[in-house]
Order: C-alpha cells, then sequence, then structure tokens
C-alpha cells in the first residue's frame, strides 16, 4: 500500500529541487552574464520484489542540472571598461584566489594599482595568462574587438586573453557567474569584444515565474495525494485494529 506514496515523494523530492534551480534563475535575473540552469529528470526502475514477474516500479530521480547557454541581451553602458563577448562559447579568464577561472560577466573596472579587475577584485588575464595593468597617465582607454586594449597616452598595452573550453559541457560552476574548465581551453582569434556594453542574464523573469507557479501547482497536488494516501492507510489500519479488537 505504500507504492503509491513512495513513488510520489520521489517526485515530491524532485520537484522541490526543480524550485530551488527555478528561485536561483529568478534571484539572478539582473546578473550580468548569467546563465539559466535546468533541472534533468528521469525515471529510475526498481526491480519487483522476488519472485514477481512484473515490471519493476518507474521512480522519478533527479539527474543534475545543465545550464542554458544562449547569449544574454546586450545593453550599452558607456564604460570603457564594461565588455560583451560576440562569439559563443567564448570566455574572459580572471585570477581567482583559487586559480584561474572563466567568466562571461564583462563589468570590470580599475584597481588601485591600474590592474583591470572583475567586481570580485580578481585579474582579467592577457594572452599569456597574465594580469593587465595601465600606468597612472592612462586615460583615454580603448579595447579593439580582437581584444587589443590601447591607451591615446601609450599605444598598445596587451591584449585580452579570450578563450574557448574544449568541452563546455564539462565545465562547473563556482558561483554565479565563476566557471572551472575541467579541460583544455584554446585562444579565440576572434572573440567579438564590445566596448562600452554588458551581456545582460539570458533568464527570461516572466518565463521563470511561470515555470516556478507549475512546479508549485505540481508539489502541491503531489502533496495532497501522499497525505490522501497516508489518512487512506491509516483509516485501514484503524479498522483491521477495530475488528480484530
Amino acid at each position: 500500500m505504500q507504492l503509491a506514496s513512495l513513488v510520489a515523494a520521489s517526485r515530491l523530492i524532485a520537484e522541490q529541487d526543480a524550485m530551488a534551480v527555478i528561485a536561483n534563475n529568478i534571484a539572478n535575473a539582473g546578473t550580468p552574464a548569467y546563465q539559466a540552469v535546468r533541472t534533468q529528470f528521469t525515471d529510475w526502475l526498481a526491480p519487483p520484489p522476488a519472485p514477481a514477474a512484473e515490471a519493476g516500479i518507474a521512480f522519478v530521480e533527479d539527474r543534475g542540472t545543465w545550464r542554458d547557454r544562449a547569449s544574454g541581451a546586450f545593453r550599452k553602458t558607456g564604460n570603457p571598461f564594461d565588455l560583451a563577448i560576440g562569439a559563443r562559447d567564448a570566455w574572459f579568464s580572471v585570477r581567482t584566489a583559487q586559480g584561474v577561472k572563466l567568466t562571461r560577466a564583462g563589468s570590470f573596472s580599475l584597481s588601485a594599482n591600474g590592474t583591470i579587475v572583475d567586481q570580485n577584485g580578481d585579474a582579467l588575464l592577457d594572452t599569456n595568462g597574465q594580469p593587465i595593468t595601465l600606468s597612472t597617465n592612462d586615460t583615454r582607454i580603448s579595447i579593439a574587438s580582437d581584444g587589443t586594449v590601447s591607451s591615446l597616452e601609450n599605444g598598445v598595452i596587451g591584449q585580452i586573453g579570450i578563450v574557448r573550453p574544449a568541452n563546455p559541457a564539462a565545465m562547473t560552476a563556482t558561483g554565479a557567474t565563476l566557471f572551472v574548465a575541467n579541460g583544455a581551453t584554446t585562444p579565440v582569434a576572434n572573440p567579438q569584444l564590445i566596448q562600452g556594453v554588458l551581456e545582460d542574464s539570458n533568464v527570461a523573469p516572466i518565463l521563470e515565474v511561470t515555470r516556478m507557479i507549475e512546479a508549485e501547482r505540481e508539489f502541491g497536488f503531489l502533496a495532497q495525494f501522499v497525505q490522501a494516501e497516508s489518512d487512506r492507510q491509516q483509516n485501514a489500519l484503524t479498522k483491521i485494529t477495530t475488528t480484530s479488537a
């Protein structure tokens, strides 16, 4: 009698995980270059109790998540250190305390010593894997589509290193917009950088809210089913106990 409740409970857990993922997407709808996360469910087939020759029982299994790698909309800011990457599956490299990581969030600025850094203070790396540092008299900065950084005062300063992972699906997130490549990367010859522009999140808030409502409805229905099944079993036990007495 508990089988139906167990199957429904497996779906309840899956829906709870889905709602957590959707809520995180909504929370990051305004995060530059954030990529929406999706859940992936499948059936887990449990063998029937021996010696039954019936088919196994299909439970719902949360297999994990995957990221929508589509680019977000580009938004003009006019900030010379805001950068958007036009090329698909191309990434900036930044040096963090935990090592080099990849990001498409191009909201950069200058640190106190003139190094180009992201919002976390991590240095943006050039094609040689080194930070890019400007001098105090570099005031009019231009960044070409190939990543070449120049100033009116001193000419070419360096070139931003844009890379493409050999296996984008193998990347793991270590924050909202930071990733570990988990494999080889190759330089991108034509990254199509756009200066003074930011890539927005690819989250569609209205669509995510719709998904959340659907998930909540499904969760509520399943919770009611599990409760009703529990009540039915309790009533059956009560009747059996009463009859036996």
